[in-house]
């Protein structure tokens, strides 16, 4: 929205703008909105990162005869017949959508915003802007494409290693108080800081207040103003975690205190949760079984809504399609999605993935694929800031994934105020030692340590003294800086 908005304005364009509530408005364009837009002479309406799916509302938008542009990166709906694929696209004047059948576009993967910013870069090429004019959204479009979780290869990643150079240097105000906020001001912004700091922080306020609420941040010229509202979007940032734990503890309640964990496509009806954190908690629980997730809380209407997240084996926006009879409104892509039910369709829709799902049991085994096997001995900062090269890291292109086995855990404690911390000193077989980090679920480790070792080892370990724990590690190499002094570490990914 920022991008279309200034990039539209800077054209002469009289632009103002609408963020669906995620309560009242539900997910994207509807005829409520294109009503009240054209009650207050709006002529022209461009959607960003929605549209795709909404051909009715789009078709009631022309009836009133206002001009129509939609810019979406979701996939295409379809109605399958005899095996074949019929596409439906929205009735607007102009569909900017690189997944759209007859688009030759070669990048598919663009984010919404980037979608957003193509046409804007057009528009500037019509109006006769500088070349470079448009570059001043290029750390927009970086946060978005990191935040948007699409692969970070090709063009995506070409945005989000130049938008990273940018955002270490950008003069933008609501840029710099959202990294003072959030304490990174001296810091090397990388990939992750955009999808776990600054990223969750902007999408706080859509989540818990209005989205209005962030654009405003970002359109600010007052820097004390900024900051203030910067600071308001990490405390509500806060506020949304805690509510996804009591989400997450609840639902993982849910499927293990009921027939749910027999079914390969989990879908879990939360009624109490926040109908905008369905997704995160989804993506939770997908991570925690391995299977595909559907969190569906209640809604405004009587109904429920909800989001799905998805494992590579299974495209989450087909196997919607499927079963389409089943719900009022859908939309994604392989995978994540977002749905509107009818409350009496919550275990027919259940049933159905279920029945029609050919995902078999070794699909639901998280696989771990490492690199190279590496003894811990090998790593230097000079290996780790060769890695570095390899970077911007996110989907698509992870971090290179190290092993090691039986290394021996000397020492071990939790930190964090969550709890979610386990900072351990490892040593190999010929006594190297070294730091490791582990960011997880303790009690599913200490779940773990239990079932593979007596209990005074365990004691043993945390207390600092001669144990018999030994694990296997998978881990990425690290440097931690502390007061001016470098150590190696590992950052632990996964345990045996």
């Amino acid at each position: 929205n920022y991008i279309l908005y200034k990039g539209l304005s800077k054209c002469g364009a009289l632009v103002d703008y609408k963020i669906p509530d995620r309560i009242l408005d539900g997910y994207g364009i509807n005829e409520n909105l294109i009503r009240q837009a054209y009650e207050d002479g709006v002529d022209t309406i461009l959607t960003c990162d929605n549209g795709i799916a909404a051909s009715s509302q789009i078709a009631y938008g022309k009836e009133l005869g206002l001009t129509i542009v939609v810019t979406d990166h979701h996939d295409v709906p379809y109605e399958e017949e005899n095996g074949e694929k019929h596409y439906i696209l929205p009735p607007a004047d102009a569909v900017v959508n690189p997944k759209q059948p007859d688009c030759s576009y070669p990048y598919k993967t663009l984010c919404g915003a980037v979608v957003a910013l193509k046409l804007i870069i057009h528009l500037y090429e019509r109006f006769s802007k500088p070349k470079d004019a448009w570059h001043e959204f290029i750390e927009f479009a970086a946060i978005a494409t990191v935040c948007d979780v699409v692969s970070l290869t090709g063009e995506n990643r070409i945005i989000v290693k130049e938008g990273l150079k940018r955002l270490s240097q950008t003069s933008h105000i609501g840029l710099n108080a959202l990294i003072s906020a959030t304490e990174m001001e001296n810091k090397q912004i990388s990939s992750y800081h955009l999808g776990f700091i600054i990223g969750p922080c902007i999408n706080a306020s859509g989540r818990l207040k209005s989205a209005e609420m962030a654009l405003s941040l970002l359109l600010s010229n007052d820097r004390e103003r900024a900051l203030k509202m910067a600071l308001e979007l990490k405390d509500l940032n806060e506020e949304r975690k805690n509510m996804t734990v009591s989400g997450v503890e609840r639902a993982i309640y849910e499927i293990e205190n009921s027939d749910l964990n027999q079914d390969k496509i989990l879908v879990v009806y939360l009624p109490d949760c926040h109908e905008s954190l369905a997704g995160i908690i989804a993506g939770r629980i997908r991570e925690k079984y391995n299977k595909p997730v559907f969190v569906l809380t209640d809604s405004e209407d009587g109904g429920l809504k909800g989001s799905g997240r998805s494992i590579e084996a299974y495209s989450m926006f087909e196997e919607m399609s499927r079963a389409k009879d089943l719900m009022s409104k859908f939309g994604g892509h392989p995978m994540a999605a977002g749905l509107s039910i009818p409350k009496e369709n919550l275990m027919p829709f259940r049933e159905k993935l279920n029945e029609l799902t050919t995902l078999k049991d070794s699909d639901l085994v998280a696989k771990i694929s490492i690199d190279v096997p590496m003894p811990v001995s090998y790593i230097t900062e000079n290996l780790v800031e060769q890695l570095k090269i390899l970077e911007p890291f996110g989907c698509a292109n992870p971090k290179p994934l190290f092993a090691q086995k039986n290394l021996s855990v000397l020492s071990a404690r939790i930190l964090g105020v969550r709890r979610n911390v386990l900072k351990m000193r490892v040593a190999d077989e010929q006594g190297y030692e070294m730091d490791a980090i582990y960011f997880g679920n303790m009690d599913d480790f200490n779940q773990y340590l239990s079932s593979h070792f007596p209990e005074n080892e365990i004691k043993y370990m945390y207390q600092g003294r001669k144990n018999s724990v030994r694990l296997s590690f998978t881990y990425y190499p690290d440097v931690n800086e502390f007061r001016g002094t470098k150590s190696l570490q590992l950052i632990i990914q996964n345990y045996q």
